[in-house]
């Protein structure tokens, strides 16, 4: 077994998004690794309900047009400098990776497959972050566009919940406070008859 660099508790406490990556490419076979470990997320009756597209490397960049398209509508209009910069949002990641999970009818499952495909995501950040590879969990508008479901093949009856982003980065940014424990438990206590 790897020796594991950082704790959990580590990995969980010192983790961030990452929204400024510097341009160092991940491979796919990185991503491909941590969802080998990222998959033994509890998730009820084990029905593993997720899926997932994944452009990494070579095919990342040509998936940047797509993004831009769907990203960005209005990018013909803008100049060369305004596109590129707002462009950066994708262009700093290496890679991008879109979970999907089955819209189930009925809402107990579905919402069993939603946390479950959460936990799973909180996995590959974690697994990421351990291995010097940052992630941000992106749900941009476009993730229900129908013409971008059907370029990634989404099917009916499925639905994307995060477009996860990959990349290396030099800086990471600093905690944001936490609501304090105190504030957020209430300990229940007997009534008395």
């Amino acid at each position: 077994m790897d020796e594991q660099a950082l704790s959990v508790r580590d990995a969980i406490i010192t983790r961030r998004s990452i929204k400024s990556f510097n341009g160092q490419p991940v491979e796919q076979r990185e991503i491909t690794d941590i969802l080998e470990d990222a998959i033994w997320a509890p998730n009820h009756g084990n029905r593993n309900p997720w899926r997932f597209v994944l452009a990494a490397e070579e095919e990342y960049q040509q998936f940047l047009d797509i993004l831009r398209d769907f990203g960005i509508p209005k990018w013909k209009e803008l100049s060369d400098e305004t596109l590129e910069k707002q462009m950066s949002k994708f262009t700093n990641a290496s890679a991008a990776m879109f979970v999907i999970v089955p819209e189930d009818a009925r809402q107990k499952q579905r919402l069993e497959d939603f946390a479950a495909a959460s936990m799973l995501i909180q996995n590959i950040q974690l697994l990421a972050w351990d291995k010097g590879i940052g992630t941000c969990w992106k749900t941009p508008g476009f993730l229900d566009d129908p013409k971008f479901r059907s370029l990634l093949g989404i099917q009916p009856g499925e639905r994307m919940i995060s477009m996860l982003q990959f990349g290396h980065f030099d800086e990471s940014p600093k905690a944001k406070p936490r609501t304090a424990v105190e504030e957020l438990v209430t300990f229940w206590q007997p009534t008395e008859s």
